[in-house]
């Protein structure tokens, strides 16, 4: 088995590592903004792909990958893991759809909660403690999906037609327009901004580049929150004004 993941703070690859780790002591996950990514999908037939849930959807850069490559999902097995806050109805659903379409077969869905990862609101804080515990309920869960499928009987989380609606109504329609587009809503503090570059070299879209020594923000960002929890100065927000707590799943181990 292959681990496929598009992961902003490093919560999803954590979980797809986990995940191969206890299926075949394998360490074969690749970042799909990895150039050896796609070769690994042609030569593999079974697949799990990992993934932090927006608004109860999928990245967009994630889902352009998918739709860009379709041709070769055709007769793949893939096992679905949405890493999210909160809840998303159908995280793992709506990627078993979009990969349904291009003719994949989806052995199964894994909902995991992790620490929230968006350092500039205080929905979904949680103390350091909280947040170990996420991490280790985290694990346990993947052992246990992971000794099921192994046991012909994989979970089935997001795949259904209540959670669709609920994923549906619960949060996407509601954000149906920040899901579709790439946002020009990052914002830079050029106060605060130390010039350091370390925003540039991590952004997964190059939406960020360096002009006269300051980071510059522009229209294509896939809120994967990298930048933010990464940048030294806390200079960089995106739905709040100010930063409150960075993370990075590497506190929790």
């Amino acid at each position: 088995m292959v681990g496929v993941y598009f992961s902003g703070t490093g919560n999803t690859k954590y979980c797809v590592d986990k995940f191969l780790k206890e299926y075949d002591c394998s360490k074969n996950s690749f970042s799909i903004e990895d150039n050896e990514t796609l070769e690994m999908i042609k030569e593999s037939n079974e697949i799990v792909i990992g993934y932090p849930v927006q608004y109860s959807n999928i990245p967009k850069i994630l889902r352009d990958y998918i739709v860009n490559n379709r041709y070769i999902w055709k007769g793949k097995k893939v096992f679905i893991i949405a890493t999210m806050g909160l809840f998303s109805g159908d995280g793992a659903g709506i990627m078993a759809r979009l990969l349904n379409k291009y003719g994949a077969v989806i052995m199964g869905g894994l909902h995991l909660k992790m620490p929230n990862s968006i350092g500039d609101d205080g929905a979904l804080k949680r103390s350091f403690e909280k947040n170990k515990e996420l991490v280790k309920k985290a694990e346990e869960k993947i052992c246990t999906a992971v000794s099921n499928l192994k046991n012909g009987k994989p979970p089935q989380e997001g795949l259904g037609i209540a959670s669709h609606f609920v994923g549906l109504f619960g949060q996407r329609l509601y954000f149906w327009g920040k899901i579709q587009k790439y946002t020009d809503k990052l914002k830079i503090n050029s106060l605060k901004c130390n010039g350091c570059g370390l925003c540039e070299k991590l952004c997964p879209m190059g939406n960020i580049t360096m002009t006269e020594g300051i980071a510059v923000s522009g229209d294509k960002c896939t809120m994967c929150y990298r930048c933010i929890n990464k940048c030294p100065g806390q200079a960089i927000t995106l739905l709040g004004k100010k930063i409150i707590e960075q993370n990075d799943i590497n506190k929790y181990l």
